[in-house]
């Protein structure tokens, strides 16, 4: 899974997720991307499962660039604990995704096989994505 070498807090605030991707919202690396809709979480075992999901699909041919990285603890209190007592220890790590956001980017294969691998992948996605090519994006 992917996660931070270091961090300088253990613990953040939850935060909001408002207004759109103005950052990694462009093509930079390959051919065809997936970019999300709307706003959300990207837990780092969603980022590893749409991976694979389009590395298999695209049977380990061409390139795939992932653009976002886990880089927010969530945290979670144990189970039948009381209200109280502070918060709750780093559980997992997730990346905040706003709508605009290129997730990945794949170049070096075919235009169906890369569309296929990509909406593939947003299947595993907890937010509605669409599939951008360089020519509507351009």
């Amino acid at each position: 899974m992917l996660s931070p070498k270091k961090v300088k807090h253990r613990k953040v605030f939850k935060g909001r997720m408002r207004g759109a991707a103005h950052r990694g919202s462009s093509l930079a690396f390959g051919d065809y991307a997936l970019k999300a809709l709307s706003c959300g979480t990207m837990t780092a075992r969603q980022i590893e499962a749409a991976r694979i999901t389009i590395n298999r699909t695209m049977k380990r041919g061409g390139q795939v660039w992932i653009r976002v990285f886990p880089d927010k603890p969530l945290t979670k209190k144990p189970a039948e604990t009381r209200m109280g007592k502070g918060k709750g220890s780093p559980e997992s790590w997730v990346a905040i995704v706003k709508p605009g956001r290129l997730l990945y980017e794949v170049a070096g294969v075919s235009e169906d096989v890369a569309i296929k691998a990509l909406s593939l992948a947003s299947n595993k996605l907890p937010f509605p994505c669409k599939v951008v090519t360089r020519r509507t994006t351009l």
